[in-house]
């Protein structure tokens, strides 16, 4: 009996790849405080200038880094405001928009579009786990209502919710729907969604910039970049340049600075302000619940970053 032929190969077609709509290298700022606790506006515009001046082509702000759930509506526009003041044109402003609250949502997106933002990061819904069909409309809910593009984030460890790569395969036939923020450790999904929509990738881990970065991603929104922006953008001009060789030098070289301030237990925005503030840049206290970082903490975030940038 004749063995039957296997049924031939679904043919793929790769999708058409979009540019980094935000730039390649973006910040995830932190919103300096004063040591009140108060916005402090000049320190943002200070911190502001010299992330772009030092190579940021954009910055995110109010997002995980930058404390979003305790600054108030009216302080996230006033950042936006401020930052788009003191950085102009020379980079792109991304504003979090994302809460667990559809209507909240829709507001602070009109909010950062009247502030003067070019896009709005949006995160999945926290703590109401809405399954996949919930998660859908309401990034459509947000895309529909907003007149700016939007950057999709995938944050699961935060949210309890993944926005599953299907999902997001999904979203990009949305034409507002331009970007993705990825922290969700999955890169079988990012390849899946890399090869089937357009969507501009950004790596929201640190240390996957350049492993993104090399299968198509746009870039990265980075939180180290907030005290090493010089370096963080050294390894994609690397990559760029053909020196494949160098960028992985330059990115596992950037590994313990990473470690010590992603991966030791504390937030980023905890670790990034401990170290601002000890390099004399604006950054102030975190805001409770949040607590500063130790002296032990901060000595060893010191001696990493100067390990760096040496």
């Amino acid at each position: 009996m004749t063995k039957p032929s296997p049924p031939p190969a679904r043919a793929f077609a790769l999708a058409p790849t979009r540019g980094p709509v935000f730039g390649r290298a973006l910040c995830a700022m932190v919103t300096p405080f004063t040591g009140s606790g108060g916005l402090d506006l000049d320190g943002a515009q200070l911190l502001a200038d010299r992330l772009v001046s030092a190579g940021c082509d954009g910055l995110v702000l109010s997002g995980t880094t930058g404390e979003s759930p305790t600054t108030s509506d009216t302080e996230k526009a006033d950042l936006v405001r401020a930052v788009r003041e003191a950085v102009g044109e020379r980079a792109s402003i991304v504003a979090g928009v994302g809460t667990f609250d559809t209507r909240h949502t829709l507001e602070l997106a009109s909010d950062a579009e009247k502030a003067g933002a070019d896009g709005v990061l949006v995160v999945g819904p926290y703590y109401s786990l809405p399954p996949q069909d919930a998660l859908e409309a309401y990034f459509r809910d947000v895309a529909d209502a907003c007149g700016l593009p939007v950057m999709l984030y995938d944050i699961p460890g935060r949210t309890g919710v993944r926005i599953e790569p299907d999902t997001l395969i999904r979203l990009a036939e949305h034409p507002r729907i331009v970007a993705v923020k990825d922290c969700s450790a999955d890169f079988l999904g990012a390849h899946k969604v890399l090869a089937r929509t357009a969507l501009a990738y950004y790596a929201g881990c640190d240390e996957h910039n350049l492993a993104l970065y090399a299968v198509g991603a746009a870039g990265y929104v980075s939180t180290v970049a907030n005290v090493a922006p010089e370096r963080m953008r050294a390894v994609l001009d690397a990559f760029d340049a053909g020196d494949t060789a160098e960028a992985a030098r330059l990115q596992r070289g950037t590994a313990e600075l990473v470690e010590s301030m992603m991966a030791s237990g504390l937030p980023g925005a905890v670790t990034a302000k401990a170290l601002l503030g000890d390099l004399g840049l604006p950054a102030g206290p975190v805001r409770p619940p949040l607590r500063p970082a130790g002296r032990d903490t901060l000595a060893g975030l010191r001696a990493a970053h100067e390990r760096l940038t040496a």
